[in-house]
C-alpha cells in the first residue's frame, strides 16, 4: 500500500501465491493497461496480464492507482518487481496513448525489458486520422497496412513508408511523423526478434478486464472489490483446471494422413 503524507491511501498493489507462481512459468511477456473501470474512489484498475500454455489469460498481479503519472507507475512497477523476486519481464506491451506516462517508469524499473506499443490501438486510429483524405480508400489505407504487415526487413519498411509519404503528400502530417519516430516500438519488422507469446496488443489486458465485468463495477467499494476480485480469480482457476483436464484426457483427431501429425 502507498500512503500520502496524511496517511490516506493513494495506491494499492497485490498478487496472490498463484500469480507469483504463474510468473515463474509465464512471466516472460506481460501486457499492462489501465483502460478499465475507474471506481468510486477515482482509482484506476491496473492488471498485469500474461498468457499460459493453453492460451488462456493469467493474472500476474494488479493495482488500484490514484494517478497515471511517472511517479505512480514507478511505485507500481517497483512493487510488482519486489513481489516477483526481482524477476522483470523480458517484454511488456502497453497502450501507446498511455505510453508516454509509463515509458519512463518502464525504462527506470524494467531497464532490460523490451517495450512495445499496442498495434491494434494504433491502427484503430487510422480511419479517424485519414478517413477524410481523398485517397484513403483508393490506396492510402492499403499502402499503410502493406508497410506494417508485409515488410520483411527494416529496409523494406523504410522504403515502403517513404513511398507512402511521397505519393500521398503526407510529409507535414504530425501524427505520421510521431508514429514514424516511435516505429521501433510498434512496427512488427522491428520487433520480430523478440518473443511475444503470440501477443502484439493489449487486447489481452482488455479481455481480462472484461472477465471481471461480472464481478465488479465502478460503484463497487474497496472491501467488496477485494472479495469479488477473489471470486473472479477462483472462477478463472476452475477454467484453467478444466483446460488441463481436457489436454490430458482428449486426443485431438488428425486432419491429414501424415504419420508425423499422428505422432504429435
Amino acid at each position: 500500500m502507498d500512503m500520502n503524507v496524511d496517511g490516506r491511501l493513494k495506491n494499492v498493489f497485490w498478487a496472490d501465491a498463484r500469480s507469483r507462481a504463474s510468473n515463474e512459468y509465464f512471466g516472460e511477456v506481460d501486457t499492462f493497461d489501465t483502460i478499465y473501470l475507474t471506481n468510486r474512489y477515482e482509482m484506476s484498475f491496473a492488471p498485469f496480464v500474461g498468457v499460459n500454455y493453453h492460451g488462456q489469460l493469467i493474472l500476474l498481479g494488479a493495482g488500484l492507482i490514484f494517478n497515471e503519472d511517472t511517479e505512480t507507475f514507478t511505485w507500481l512497477f517497483q512493487s510488482w518487481l519486489n513481489c516477483m523476486g526481482d524477476e522483470a519481464p523480458k517484454a511488456i506491451i502497453t497502450d501507446q496513448d498511455r505510453a508516454m506516462k509509463n515509458a519512463n517508469a518502464i525504462t527506470f524499473v524494467f531497464s532490460n525489458t523490451r517495450h512495445r506499443f499496442c498495434l491494434w490501438h494504433i491502427l484503430k486510429k487510422v480511419p479517424e486520422k485519414f478517413g477524410s483524405h481523398g485517397a484513403y480508400k483508393d490506396g492510402l489505407k492499403s499502402q499503410l497496412l502493406k508497410c506494417v504487415y508485409d515488410s520483411q526487413t527494416i529496409e523494406e519498411f523504410e522504403k515502403c513508408w517513404e513511398v507512402m509519404i511521397t505519393i500521398y503528400n503526407l510529409k507535414e502530417n504530425a501524427w505520421l511523423q510521431s508514429l514514424y519516430a516511435a516505429r521501433t516500438y510498434w512496427a512488427p519488422v522491428f520487433l520480430k526478434e523478440v518473443f511475444w507469446a503470440g501477443m502484439s496488443t493489449t487486447q489481452r489486458s482488455e479481455s481480462m478486464n472484461a472477465f471481471f465485468d461480472g464481478y465488479v463495477h465502478a460503484r463497487t467499494n474497496l472491501k467488496e472489490f477485494v472479495d469479488q476480485f477473489d471470486n473472479a480469480l477462483k472462477k478463472k482457476i476452475e477454467n484453467e483446471n478444466a483446460a488441463d483436464f481436457h489436454s490430458f484426457n482428449v486426443t485431438i483427431p488428425v486432419v491429414s494422413i501424415s504419420p508425423l501429425e499422428k505422432i504429435f
